[in-house]
């Protein structure tokens, strides 16, 4: 059943502020620790309720650890890494001139 179904058939309205459809767009945002505290709380509550985006939960975490254990022997070529760096590092600052 997808989350969508689940909803329609369950009546799920979300728990803590987290609906099906926003628990599974932030799923590897969770699984890779870039969560702020209060929305992890939030959505290890959704996901202990919610059947499908467990489902969807656990999948995504065997696709990371595939991923992880495939690529682990490879690093990136030190051109990516250099591009990637730069980008990190660089930074936009706007200014607001005010009368």
């Amino acid at each position: 059943m997808t989350c969508a179904e689940h909803e329609e058939h369950e009546g799920h309205e979300g728990h803590e502020g987290f609906d099906c459809s926003r628990a599974r767009l932030q799923l590897f945002e969770y699984l890779d620790g870039e969560m702020d505290a209060n929305d992890c709380v939030k959505i290890r509550e959704h996901l202990a309720h919610c059947g499908p985006c467990l489902q969807e939960y656990d999948i995504d975490q065997i696709i990371k650890a595939l991923v992880r254990r495939s690529c682990d022997c490879e690093a990136a070529p030190t051109e990516l890494r250099t591009q990637i760096m730069s980008r990190i590092t660089t930074f936009r600052m706007t200014v607001e001139y005010r009368d």
